[in-house]
């Protein structure tokens, strides 16, 4: 009998390890309080563990999920007890206890995790999806510049270049927000963007091995399908570092070496499983699944990339940073005097170019009218 050995995604990946200027990320980290949104998931979780590494004064772990939320607190304690780990159940979509936690524990530092991931369940929802990755970063990126946070860390995603999902364009809608909000704030607002975490929840890894387990098949969608991968711990380890090397209205670009074919990492899974593809475990074509694209791009015609003083991290730089209006007033404040930017409106844009895409079930989000409510410009001074 085949011995199983276990799989390691390191051995399709051709990116090297991470180097970490560990003393610039403990300046910056060292006994500071530190909000974690979305801190249960898979890249949230990782990013609280690497922090007590750097012994924070205290981290708020901020997440929507009871049961993940509870295991990551029981996994975190004792790991290093100088950091208190202050837990919070909330959503972030919740403004008047954002509000609350931000005022009670005054962070100095942002990393926002919290957001749907899910490429084709959330384009029969793309509503929630909008009013979690889009409303939910926009109360908690207004509430870090009305209260001063000092660095404000934004989890996006290569599917925001180029957008063909729902869930992409509600990232590069919040990106453009961020952006927008960046300047004219005292907080250094930075966006990190990185591909497919292998193994995270959902993604194609435990997919494969659950498949496996079964007896097979391997469901994939396209034979030229590809992606890029990282680890968890190399893309949270970039996001700590470009915290700490970023100034404010950077969008930071990961180095994930070559796309990586969904067939050849299944294969790779079949054999480290010591069965042999095709003959012992069957590959299942079931074609593209809506929203999704046979590549994902890194950057759009209009961006180049710059070289960072870490070489696995580039500044990806835009026109739109050039053409961006800024927000220049208190976004909770009901004073409010020239708004120069309206997220309606901006989400109105998107709305209409998936509109020409003549699919009824990518409408973008029929509901759009209910978000006019948000509208306290009424397309007076507003940027477009």
């Amino acid at each position: 009998m085949t011995k199983e050995r276990k799989f390691q995604i390191e051995q399709l990946l051709e990116a090297p390890q991470v180097l970490l200027h560990k003393e610039q990320i403990s300046q910056q980290v060292t006994g500071k309080t530190i909000l974690v949104t979305g801190a249960a998931g898979s890249i949230g979780s990782e990013v609280a563990k690497q922090l007590l590494l750097y012994v924070p004064k205290k981290i708020l772990l901020l997440d929507v999920a009871e049961i993940p939320l509870n295991k990551l607190c029981l996994k975190l304690e004792g790991i290093h007890k100088e950091t208190e780990l202050v837990p919070y159940l909330a959503d972030i979509k919740d403004e008047n206890l954002m509000q609350n936690v931000f005022a009670t524990h005054q962070p100095e530092i942002v990393y926002h995790a919290a957001a749907n991931k899910h490429v084709p369940l959330l384009e029969g929802f793309p509503y929630q999806a909008i009013q979690n990755n889009v409303l939910g970063t926009k109360i908690i990126a207004d509430l870090s510049n009305v209260f001063q946070v000092k660095t404000f860390v934004f989890i996006s995603t290569d599917k925001a270049v180029n957008p063909s999902s729902v869930m992409g364009a509600s990232k590069r809608i919040a990106e453009q927000y961020i952006q927008s909000v960046n300047q004219e704030s005292a907080t250094g607002f930075i966006v990190t963007r990185f591909g497919n975490v292998f193994g995270s929840s959902g993604s194609v890894g435990p997919i494969f091995s659950r498949q496996i387990k079964a007896g097979g098949p391997l469901t994939i969608t396209h034979p030229e399908m590809e992606r890029y991968f990282m680890t968890t711990t190399q893309a949270c380890e970039l996001v700590l570092e470009s915290g700490a090397m970023g100034k404010g209205g950077e969008i930071f670009m990961f180095d994930m070496g070559n796309p990586i074919r969904i067939v050849d990492l299944a294969h790779q899974m079949i054999l480290a499983a010591g069965l042999v593809p095709e003959l012992d475990i069957k590959i299942e074509w079931i074609g593209l699944r809506p929203g999704e694209k046979l590549q994902e791009d890194l950057i759009t015609v209009n961006d180049i990339l710059i070289a960072t003083n870490h070489p696995q991290i580039k500044w990806v730089q835009s026109s739109f940073n050039q053409k961006m209006p800024s927000i220049a007033q208190n976004p909770l404040s009901s004073t409010r005097k020239k708004p120069h930017f309206c997220v309606t409106h901006l989400l109105s844009k998107w709305w209409f170019r998936f509109r020409d895409k003549n699919d009824t079930n990518r409408l973008f989000f029929p509901e759009l009218p209910r978000f006019f409510g948000w509208c306290r410009c009424n397309g007076v001074g507003c940027c477009w």
